[in-house]
């Protein structure tokens, strides 16, 4: 599946979860949880020492799935990342060097994005889609919105204080292609195996989304 196509696919998906995964043992059940709820679709942060393996098991457990890794700060982590099986990478930031490494061997990139001087150097690079992160920090919709103006071939990936309440705000605008969201999967119900929980509120934030 080349670029175009995955972007076609987490454009589809409208939701793409944020993922930290403690422990290698709950990247499948977590897996099957998003599955099972309709969402097949994890974005697995790199902040821990569990989320190679953990991206290695569920890229090989659940082959349908898009499994990608997050907060790549540097090409070491992606290069990791990829052997492991992600088929796309996210960055809080924007890295020239990440950037560079991910577009020469052909793989999806949303760096983080939140100004208009690094929208620009994304361009540059002839990036369509940017992370903008963190979201509600830097204003949310109507930052986006006020970013779009001078950059109409541009489009978002915002993540960072999204919900159940706010999606639908963020996704009615056109120049958002998905959002990333960590409610359905938050830290505690994974550290606590609340596995059925994490199901259930999928299965509701993919039905809120359609």
């Amino acid at each position: 599946m080349n670029i175009n196509d995955l972007l076609a696919e987490v454009e589809a998906k409208k939701i793409v979860p944020v993922v930290k995964l403690d422990r290698v043992s709950d990247a499948k059940p977590l897996c099957q949880a998003l599955c099972e709820g309709g969402l097949p679709v994890a974005e697995i942060t790199f902040r821990t020492d569990a989320a190679e393996e953990s991206i290695r098991i569920a890229a090989k457990a659940f082959p349908e799935m898009m499994i990608g890794a997050g907060t790549i700060v540097n090409t070491e982590q992606a290069k990791r990342a990829v052997d492991a099986g992600a088929k796309f990478l996210v960055s809080p930031g924007l890295s020239r060097s990440v950037t560079e490494w991910a577009l020469d061997h052909e793989i999806l990139i949303f760096p983080g994005t939140c100004t208009p001087s690094e929208i620009m150097t994304a361009m540059d690079y002839g990036l369509s889609v940017v992370k903008f992160f963190p979201a509600s920090q830097y204003g949310g919709l109507a930052t986006i919105k006020a970013l779009s103006a001078p950059f109409p071939s541009i489009r978002f990936m915002p993540t960072g204080g999204i919900n159940a309440e706010n999606i639908n705000d963020y996704l009615k605008f056109d120049k958002i292609i998905a959002c990333g969201g960590s409610w359905m999967v938050k830290d505690s119900l994974i550290n606590e195996g609340s596995f059925d929980k994490i199901r259930e509120l999928t299965a509701q934030a993919t039905a809120l989304v359609k």
